[in-house]
């Protein structure tokens, strides 16, 4: 089982309207941030994510966000076993209420 947490699209986006400040990492390929992603997110394809740690903060808590919640469960293993702290955004995009935006 894994050791990283979860949050829900909702609980997500509810953080977001009360105006906390989150780290938000989108790991889906360019195409899928292209029909919109959340507009505090940092795109990082998963395929990337190894060589992108110089810029991931060992002190700061990270929320993963794919698609569905697979890839970025994947990748938030990855980073928790590197000593990274992570949260899975369950259910991913295709649960997201909130605003997005294309990435452009």
């Amino acid at each position: 089982m894994a050791e990283y947490q979860s949050i829900t699209p909702d609980e997500l986006k509810e953080k977001l309207d009360r105006g906390e400040k989150l780290n938000l990492i989108d790991v889906r390929e360019d195409e899928e941030v292209a029909e919109g992603m959340i507009p505090q997110a940092k795109h990082i394809p998963m395929g990337e994510i190894p060589d992108s740690l110089d810029q991931l903060d060992k002190n700061k808590e990270y929320i993963m966000i794919c698609r569905s919640g697979g890839r970025s469960g994947r990748v938030c293993e990855y980073l928790h076993d590197n000593g990274y702290k992570v949260v899975n955004m369950e259910g991913g995009m295709l649960n997201w209420t909130g605003e997005t935006k294309p990435k452009l």
